[in-house]
């Protein structure tokens, strides 16, 4: 199996073949410069944003991740305006804003991780696992492009240094998103988000009076939350522990047990 380059850069070199010996040569005739420019251009490349890793430390981080989780189900449960909405409603806002309530709650108790390659499965495991699960269960699986992501917004997160009111009024206009299809009380749903900005935009004017963008600041790093899939959260951090289990399923149990 190749397992080198696929990138577009790789395949112009094979496009090109008179050209790419050409500046090939001429690379080795000045390598003081052009390889220098030349290896830094090739290391650019996606391939390495695609590779698919798993967490280090996988025990003690999926503890810390599952314990936020736990937080963040707690947060939704003792809402009382979350309580009075249609059952329906509840799941549909549950589904939709889970993954960036957890990572909000993530950069709150500042939980770092560090990732590293996925082992490659044996042919025999795989032929297992398509017998199992079936191509119509096929899960995304974490790659360092998504982990990148996640990495930079808890990084901006950590860097405005929120305060817990400031967290729970964000996570406010997190969980009360109107825009979320099929809605019966979208209009109540609007105006609880409308409330959560005004009380985070006060409770900012009153901690930071002199910093007028920092309200500014705050949502535009929450709009990084909506690029974080929930199928990288999920496999990322609970694969391991809940094995093959729906962890939206097991959100909802958790959220309507008495």
């Amino acid at each position: 199996m190749d397992n080198g380059c696929h990138c577009s850069a790789n395949s112009n070199r094979l496009s090109n073949p008179i050209l790419f010996n050409i500046l090939s040569q001429m690379d080795n005739s000045k390598p003081s410069q052009n390889s220098c420019n030349y290896n830094s251009m090739a290391h650019r490349c996606n391939c390495e944003l695609r590779r698919t890793v798993c967490l280090k430390r996988s025990s003690e981080v999926c503890k810390e991740a599952s314990a936020v989780l736990v937080k963040t189900v707690h947060f939704m449960k003792n809402l009382p305006a979350f309580k009075q909405m249609p059952p329906n409603d509840q799941f549909l806002l549950i589904k939709s804003c889970w993954a960036p309530l957890f990572i909000l709650g993530l950069a709150q108790e500042h939980v770092d991780f560090e990732v590293t390659d996925t082992p490659a499965d044996s042919m025999l495991k795989k032929i297992l696992l398509n017998r199992q699960e079936g191509p119509e269960l096929e899960r995304e699986q974490p790659t360092m492009a998504g982990v990148s992501k996640l990495k930079s917004c808890l990084k901006k997160f950590w860097s405005l240094d929120l305060s817990p009111k400031e967290y729970a009024y964000l996570k406010g206009t997190t969980i009360f998103n109107p825009d979320v299809p099929y809605l019966k009380a979208a209009l109540f749903v609007e105006g609880l988000q409308q409330e959560a900005q005004q009380a985070l935009s006060e409770v900012v004017q009153l901690l930071h009076p002199g910093d007028r963008e920092r309200f500014a600041r705050i949502l535009l790093t929450a709009s990084m939350l909506q690029s974080i899939t929930p199928g990288l959260i999920s496999e990322l951090f609970f694969r391991p522990v809940i094995g093959q289990a729906d962890l939206l399923e097991l959100l909802v149990d958790m959220l309507f047990c008495r």
